[in-house]
């Protein structure tokens, strides 16, 4: 969330930037006069303090000279009850400021695109040629023909948008984890396994509210929900902290497996393998700086551009505009795949920079020569498998049923040029 003192100090510039999402002001608003409320009470609570401190004093002295202090103590009674009551509202009142000022999204960087929905997204870049392929069948369909997962089973055990990926399949997505995983531990990043479980209040730090609905699976009776990236876990780890960030950034690798409810209808072009409930994904996390994080963000998005042009998949880069980028991110890029069944580009990376947002909803700081300062959090993916497996299929499908395995992957495969139909 946005800094109390952008609220306080400076409020235009949040009111500008929901102007250029097309979005009301007025949970902003009320997140002014809640504060306000607040401070009210909070100068409440500190005379009455001081009366009580005063009379405790009166008391004292009316003791020592052995007068009688029942009025006193009668008035006292009454300071500590108002004191009492009045503390439970400034507590109140603070909660509910604060998770009314979690609603505010991120201030946007001032060149994202300005637009409604994705049709406002701004190509940037593009990497590799579509191929010409005759009559190019949809990754669920080559799917079946080699035999790489079962849908109707997993259906039968666990529900649609679930699969058993199996043979040269599950070892391709073996490869791709391997693949994204070496060239991320070569470039100094902390390979990390995090918890596949994460609390409510930790959550709340890295996520729009939203997402518990929308996104997370919630374990009934428990207060855990399932994680959706490796993200989330790796920037929550530092919660409540101050962190020690020297000459470089922390950077971190993510390996997990991510649940996502992903609610809502869906197009033909999202069947199969797409879009699923169950995936595993590589990611990066990076944790630093604010003078850094825009040469940061380059960094991830260069990472995800140079893991996908060894892939020799056809992909662009796009500029998330304002009404397509969501709450938490700053800044965003994604990566899309050229899919030739469905003739569409398909995202395959987002690559966000979230400034302090995140850091502020969990209370990390790092040390400073003058004191503490909230770091900013940067995330974006390396190897999302399931997409990638089938930008892999519909790009590499040969006349005779074959998929060509790229070549970046060949030595997690035993050197094996091919995936042969059954």
């Amino acid at each position: 969330m946005l800094e109390m003192k952008v609220f306080r100090e400076n409020p235009d510039s949040i009111f500008d930037d929901l102007k250029r999402r097309n979005a009301s002001a007025e949970i902003v608003k009320e997140v002014i006069k809640l504060d306000k409320k607040w401070r009210v009470l909070i100068e409440e609570g500190n005379k009455l303090r001081a009366e009580r401190n005063s009379i405790s004093k009166e008391i004292g002295e009316l003791k020592k000279q052995g007068k009688d202090a029942k009025a006193v103590l009668e008035k006292m009674s009454g300071i500590k009850d108002k004191l009492s009551q009045n503390e439970k509202e400034t507590k109140e009142m603070l909660n509910l400021r604060d998770q009314t000022r979690m609603r505010v999204p991120n201030i946007l960087e001032t060149d994202v695109p300005v637009g409604e929905n994705d049709e406002g997204n701004k190509e940037i870049g593009s990497h590799g040629s579509k191929r010409s392929i005759t009559n190019p069948k949809p990754h669920q369909e080559i799917i079946e023909n080699i035999g790489g997962a079962d849908l109707k089973r997993a259906a039968k055990i666990s529900g649609r948008r679930f699969y058993f990926l199996t043979g040269d399949l599950a070892r391709l997505e073996m490869a791709l984890i391997n693949y994204a995983v070496d060239y991320l531990c070569q470039n100094q990043y902390t390979l990390t396994i995090p918890p596949f479980f994460m609390n409510r209040e930790a959550y709340e730090g890295v996520v729009d509210l939203n997402d518990f609905e929308e996104v997370m699976y919630k374990i009934d009776e428990q207060d855990f929900y399932l994680i959706a990236t490796s993200e989330h876990p790796l920037t929550a780890r530092f919660k409540d902290e101050i962190l020690e960030i020297k000459e470089q950034p922390l950077k971190y690798a993510g390996i997990s497996t991510n649940f996502r409810k992903e609610v809502g209808a869906h197009g033909l072009s999202d069947r199969g393998i797409w879009r699923v409930h169950q995936f595993a994904k590589v990611e990066q996390v990076i944790i630093c700086k604010p003078e850094d994080s825009k040469k940061m963000h380059q960094e991830i998005l260069n990472n995800a551009i140079e893991l996908f042009k060894g892939l020799e998949i056809p992909f662009r880069i796009v500029d998330i505009c304002t009404g397509d980028i969501g709450t938490v991110a700053a800044r965003k890029y994604d990566l899309e795949a050229w899919m030739p069944a469905s003739q569409q580009w398909k995202e395959i990376v987002s690559a966000s920079n979230c400034k302090s947002y995140q850091s502020v909803r969990l209370n990390m700081r790092y040390r400073t020569p003058d004191g503490t300062e909230y770091p900013h959090t940067l995330n974006a993916t390396a190897i999302a498998t399931t997409r990638a497996l089938a930008a892999i299929l519909e790009n590499n499908q040969q006349t005779d049923g074959s998929i060509i395995i790229p070549k970046a992957l060949r030595k997690w495969m035993n050197n094996q040029e091919k995936i042969e139909p059954q």
